[in-house]
């Protein structure tokens, strides 16, 4: 063989070394721990498994992702160009297995959150009945095996949670009945059309077992551990950045993170107050808001209101070439499943990049509590006003989530189809919601009425952006130690322009979600990656096509995604 194309087998070698180790990684550490992540990405070989968090199992992770993480360091990559996605693809499987240990050995959910194991119970069954990706009795089969490892599971977070944070039990207690509920009702409806009698009768039991574990798991919060989870939920500032670098590949000092933070919030506060006295000359600020919120659906018609942006957002996507939409079937729009209700206001559940039976995809909608006073749903009920309605449409379906989920088979390797930043995710679809207004949409004819509603598109437009800079901002200083749970949920009202309803469920969520800061990182990466190619693109500039370019990277940070489209290493801010 010639020398030259010995060298160049040889340099190529590392491309197919890396390939196969990845390929373990996912088999043998990735999806092995997650099984329930597994059906949900596509790959049924592991429906009949459920995560085990059982302290064998989180000492053989530990010793898996730390033998990986050697083996895969130990490949050199080429520089070459050809060799980007390979190269940068390795860096993200060594992100993803530092995130996971930093995860296990220092922030020890399984150690502090109670919620997640009662969660993952609900989410294991879950993943099998809402897709029909088999037939209802071969996706049964495989319920029957996880729900008959639950009690095991619910068992070991008995051993495992010593002293917890106080809010992570509060949660799991508030939870729970709709989880136990959800066993109850849900689970026997989703397989009502089941044929085997014997595996009919397996399922009653294993089923009556779950529901009895989790009713136990639930009085003993109550009861035992509530009154003994005086632990800290705080990250510190340390392991913070470790997250925030592991997880986005941003490496700032959390002091500039919070200058930008602070920087974005004002400024949305400023064009805010702008709108709301063009819309209301002698009325603060606040009281437009309070305005705001009052104009919203009734809560029986929440979801038909979501259901009729649609046809107006995607025939703006189209007339004013803002992306490519790869396909026409539309998301389902439907309620949040129970284990969920607690922490979201909305989301969007899309098939695994991997499922090829079942695609739907499914738009949920937390609807107000039945517990709730009338009183509280209308607090409720203020954060679906007319304007954030259209802000959450294009934030998780045109052109948000949906859209960029459509692109995923363009993604150009497995690890960009399971592996993603949320920074790129979360910062895509908060991103269409300003950049939708700003090309036009809202206009009279085009989501809006007339001008006043138009105005009122763009206050619900900026509320959310303030929600999200108000989670910047919390986020670093409660895990920082400098603000309180009480604190944050005055911050989310005072700076953050929200209910009080709004501002409890947003700090419980920052308490376990401690870098929920990526939405608003994410898109201010993106607006200046835009800007970064406008000016090297001059005239030559596409709006849909730097939207078409950005959404075939996959989901990796923003940082891979410059150097996919500028060539270069610049900031990413």
């Amino acid at each position: 063989m010639p020398m030259a194309i010995a060298a160049h087998a040889a340099q190529g070698a590392w491309k197919q070394q890396f390939e196969k180790l990845s390929d373990e990684y996912f088999d043998q550490v990735y999806f092995r721990y997650a099984p329930s992540g597994a059906t949900m990405i596509g790959f049924h070989q592991y429906d009949s498994q459920l995560e085990d968090f059982s302290r064998p199992a989180i000492h053989a992770e530990i010793a898996a992702l730390n033998s990986f993480e050697k083996r895969i360091e130990a490949i050199q990559p080429d520089d070459s160009p050809a060799d980007f996605v390979p190269r940068t693809d390795r860096e993200m499987v060594l992100a993803n297995i530092r995130s996971q240990l930093l995860t296990l050995e220092t922030i020890r959910p399984w150690a502090q959150n109670a919620d997640n194991y009662s969660s993952a119970c609900a989410n294991a069954a879950f993943v099998l009945m809402e897709r029909k990706f088999a037939p209802p009795d071969e996706r049964l089969r495989s319920l029957v095996a996880r729900e008959k490892q639950m009690p095991a599971l619910l068992a070991a977070a008995r051993a495992n949670l010593q002293n917890p944070p106080h809010i992570f039990t509060e949660i799991a207690i508030e939870q729970l009945p709709d989880i136990i509920s959800f066993f109850e009702r849900d689970v026997p409806q989703a397989f009502a059309d089941a044929q085997d009698p014997a595996l009919k009768v397996e399922f009653a039991r294993a089923n009556t077992a779950v529901i009895a574990a989790l009713n136990d798991y639930l009085n003993w919060l109550k009861t035992d551990l509530l009154a003994r989870s005086n632990g800290d939920f705080r990250i510190g500032a340390d392991t913070f950045h470790k997250k925030l670098e592991y997880d986005e590949m941003v490496d700032l000092p959390l002091d500039r993170l919070l200058e930008i933070g602070w920087a974005d919030l004002r400024r949305n506060q400023e064009h805010f107050k702008q709108v709301a006295h063009e819309l209301e000359p002698d009325k603060d600020s606040h009281a437009v808001l309070e305005e705001l919120g009052e104009d919203h659906p009734a809560p029986d018609q929440l979801l038909d209101s979501f259901r009729a942006t649609f046809n107006s957002l995607v025939d703006f996507i189209r007339a004013h070439h803002i992306v490519t939409i790869p396909s026409d079937a539309r998301p389902i729009v439907e309620e949040t499943p129970p284990f969920m209700r607690a922490t979201t206001f909305a989301s969007m559940d899309t098939p695994g990049p991997y499922e090829t039976h079942a695609t739907e995809a499914y738009f949920n909608v937390t609807l107000p509590d039945p517990k709730m006073t009338p009183a509280e749903v209308e607090g409720y009920m203020h954060s679906f006003n007319v304007g954030t309605v259209i802000s959450t449409a294009v934030h998780e379906a045109y052109p948000g989530h949906y859209v960029q989920f459509l692109w995923v088979p363009q993604a150009p390797s497995k690890v960009r189809k399971i592996l993603g930043a949320n920074t790129n995710a979360e910062g895509w679809a908060h991103y269409c919601e300003q950049m939708m207004l700003d090309e036009g949409y809202g206009q009279p004819g085009t989501g809006a009425r007339d001008a006043r509603e138009s105005k009122l598109l763009r206050l619900g437009q900026l509320q959310d952006a303030l929600l999200r800079d108000a989670r910047f901002i919390v986020g670093i200083e409660m895990h920082t130690g400098k603000m309180s749970i009480q604190q944050a949920e005055e911050f989310f009202q005072k700076e953050g322009y929200q209910s009080k309803e709004t501002a409890e469920v947003e700090t419980k969520r920052g308490a376990g979600d401690p870098t929920y800061l990526y939405y608003t990182l994410g898109k201010l990466e993106i607006m200046k990656l835009r800007e970064d190619v406008k000016k090297k693109e001059g005239a030559a500039f596409s709006l849909e096509q730097f939207h078409d370019d950005f959404l075939k990277q996959g989901f990796p940070p923003i940082k891979i995604v410059r150097e996919a489209m500028l060539g270069d290493d610049s900031p990413t801010l």
